[in-house]
């Protein structure tokens, strides 16, 4: 065998034990969630929700309901189930890098934006250090997490979004964004400044509910005060309802956890006339082997 074919076989090799460890790493994490879910499950029962938790509930639904933008073409990054987005593919042009907290060893849509859009994704995560590997884009991994201020917690550094933008020399640029941080979104949201998210062309939240009380999922305070903050800057572009949190007694939510695209009002252009695909074509289940649960469907 020649040397290029040497060469060739051994890049093929070292490509297939990247995917492997990749799908195994999913597979990983898909588990663990699946695990937490069933144990949601068997201790929040089906039970009599109080008037005033189901009006707080259907006041945060609606704060999360997506309007028709006439100029956002909705397509997928990242993975085909868990860990792929829908964003507005052509409003992308004006970011001068990406940022992808909560990665968990594998990101295929900080891969997809580097590598389509020819700028750096810097990638953060805390409690799995393993680099992901991108050939064709400009990674760039963080062995840190995202939260509302600077410290340490049990050995492992935080930080907040601008002074971790201002660390990489993205202060002063724009940038698009993806937080999947299982539950850490709520805060550090809400400690964000206005100028930081102005400089945000879109962000993808998976918000997750936290467990707490006799309803299980509480009204907690911070959910629409988040939201509310966000949608100053931002509209509603998308909402995606993760079907591995799908649970029957959350009404209107048919899960607790979601994955939102906010589009800033800089770029985005609303058509009231209309309004948005649901679902959209590029949507996919989180986890292909349970049925789904968006809202408004079967």
């Amino acid at each position: 065998m020649t040397r290029r074919r040497l060469a060739v076989a051994a890049g093929a090799a070292l490509l297939v034990t990247a995917a492997g460890l990749v799908a195994r790493n999913q597979l990983k994490v898909h588990r663990n969630r699946q695990a937490r879910f069933a144990a949601m499950q068997a201790a929040h029962p089906l039970v009599a929700v109080p008037p005033d938790v189901t009006a707080y509930r259907r006041a945060l639904f609606d704060l999360l309901q997506p309007v028709s933008l006439s100029n956002c073409e909705l397509q997928r990054f990242g993975e085909p189930n868990d860990g792929g987005y829908l964003m507005c593919a052509n409003l992308m042009g004006g970011a001068k890098a990406a940022y992808s907290y909560g990665i968990n060893g594998y990101d295929q849509w900080g891969c997809d934006i580097s590598t389509r859009f020819k700028v750096p994704v810097h990638q953060y995560d805390c409690f799995n250090t393993d680099e992901p590997s991108c050939r064709a884009g400009t990674p760039v991994f963080h062995a840190a997490c995202v939260g509302p201020r600077t410290e340490t917690i049990d050995g492992r550094p935080f930080d907040s979004v601008p002074r971790q933008l201002a660390k990489n020399g993205d202060a002063a640029s724009h940038v698009v964004m993806k937080i999947d941080v299982e539950g850490a979104e709520w805060d550090t949201i809400l400690s964000m400044p206005g100028e930081t998210l102005e400089r945000i062309d879109q962000l993808s939240v998976e918000f997750h509910w936290q467990e707490g009380g006799p309803h299980g999922w509480v009204a907690d305070a911070r959910y629409p005060r988040a939201v509310a903050k966000l949608k100053e800057f931002f509209e509603v572009g998308h909402i995606h309802y993760n079907n591995a949190s799908c649970i029957g007694d959350l009404a209107p939510f048919p899960s607790w956890a979601y994955e939102v695209l906010f589009v800033s009002k800089r770029l985005a252009a609303v058509d009231p006339s209309k309004k948005p695909t649901r679902p959209h074509p590029e949507e996919a289940r989180n986890n292909p082997s349970r049925p789904d649960c968006q809202a408004g469907t079967p």
